[in-house]
C-alpha cells in the first residue's frame, strides 16, 4: 500500500490534508487542548480517540485503509479517525510532532520520521496476497512500444518519480539508477507525480514522462506499460506512537500483526469484503525496527537528503 518536488518545510509539512494539524498540543494539555496526558501514556488528541495517519499513495488510499481504521477501533475499544496526509513529508512530520497514534509508512518514511525524532515502534508490515512475505516490487517502467531495455536507456529521459519520500518511488529507484551510472541530479530530469498510480500513468501516456518507476500493484493496474527492471523492498510498516498507553500497544501488537482478510470480515467490518481492499491486503505479518536497515544502509549509499528530517 504503497506510492514524490516538495521541501521538507516544517511549516508546510505540518499540514494534512483532512486538518491533522489541528490535533497539535504539549504532552501535558487537558483533552480538550490537543495531545492528552494520562498516568498511562498520551494520545494526540484524547484517550478516547485514536489518530490513524496514512500516506497517500494512490487515488484509492482510503478505500484500502478504512477496513483497517475500523478494525483498530473494534479491537481497541477506541474511536479512530482516519488521516490521510497531504503528501509524504506531511505525515513524517505530524508523527515529529506527536499528532499520529498508529500510522501506515512507507519504508522510507519510517526511517525518515524516526531519523527526524519520532517515536515510533514497528509492529506490522501488509502482505498482499497468500503466501507471501512482507515485501513488494518497485518497477521500472516504459511505455509499451518504448526501445527501452533497461535503466541505461534512462540516460537523458524525463523519468517519473512518485514522490521524494517514498520508497519504491524514489529511494530505490534512485539507488539502482546510480549502480547503473546514472546521476538522478545530473543525467536525467525528474518528474514527481505524487502517487504511484499518477506515475504509472504518466508513463504510459509517453508525453510528461520517458520512464518512471512505481510499486507493482499500481504497475499491474496500469495498461501500456513494460517493465524492464524491479527490485524487491521492505514491506510498508504499521506503527504505533511509543507513548501510547501499555494496554493499546499490546492490543495493536497482539490483535493486529498477524491478522487476516478473512478476519476482519469475521468481525463484520464494512466494505473488508471488497474487490478493492481485498486487491491490497491479504494479511499483517510482524515485523521490527531491524528490518528496515536495508533502507537506512541505502540512505547511506545515496547521501539522499530526504533521509534526514529537517
Amino acid at each position: 500500500m504503497k506510492s514524490l518536488t516538495k521541501a521538507l518545510a516544517v511549516g508546510a509539512a505540518l499540514v494534512l490534508s483532512l486538518g491533522l494539524a489541528a490535533c497539535t498540543g504539549s504532552a501535558n494539555a487537558d483533552s480538550t487542548d490537543g495531545a492528552t496526558a494520562s498516568s498511562a501514556g498520551t494520545f494526540a488528541k484524547d484517550s478516547s480517540t485514536l489518530v490513524f495517519g496514512v500516506v497517500p499513495d494512490t487515488v484509492n488510499t482510503q478505500s484500502n485503509y478504512q477496513p483497517i481504521a475500523d478494525y483498530i477501533a473494534k479491537i481497541t475499544g477506541k474511536k479512530v479517525e482516519y488521516r490521510e496526509s497531504s503528501d509524504y513529508t506531511a505525515l513524517i512530520q505530524a508523527a515529529i510532532a506527536g499528532q499520529v497514534d498508529v500510522a501506515s509508512f512507507s519504508g522510507f518514511t519510517y526511517v525518515t520520521a524516526a531519523n527526524g525524532g519520532a517515536k515510533l515502534t514497528p509492529f506490522a508490515s501488509i502482505i498482499t496476497k497468500e503466501g507471501q512475505k512482507p515485501g513488494y516490487y518497485s518497477e521500472a517502467i516504459v511505455p509499451k512500444n518504448s526501445s527501452i531495455t533497461s535503466l541505461d536507456g534512462f540516460k537523458g529521459k524525463k523519468v517519473c518519480f512518485v514522490d521524494p519520500s517514498s520508497t519504491s518511488g524514489y529511494l530505490f529507484p534512485t539507488y539502482n539508477l546510480l549502480k547503473a551510472g546514472i546521476d538522478p541530479a545530473k543525467d536525467i530530469t525528474p518528474v514527481f507525480a505524487g502517487k504511484h498510480d499518477a506515475s504509472a500513468l504518466k508513463v504510459s501516456q509517453g508525453a510528461e514522462c520517458d520512464a518512471g518507476f512505481a510499486e507493482d500493484s499500481a504497475v499491474e493496474a496500469q495498461s501500456g506499460l513494460k517493465v524492464v527492471a524491479k527490485t524487491m523492498v521492505p514491506g510498508a510498516p504499521m506503527v504505533y506512537a511509543n507513548g501510547l498507553p501499555d494496554e493499546i500497544k499490546k492490543d495493536l501488537s497482539d490483535k493486529l500483526s498477524t491478522v487476516t482478510i478473512a478476519d476482519i470480515q469475521k468481525a463484520g467490518i464494512k466494505n473488508a469484503d471488497s474487490q478493492g481492499f481485498k486487491d491490497t491486503f491479504f494479511a499483517f505479518s510482524p515485523v521490527d525496527d531491524k528490518y528496515y536497515d536495508q533502507i537506512r544502509d541505502i540512505c547511506t549509499v545515496t547521501k539522499s537528503p530526504q533521509c534526514e528530517a529537517k
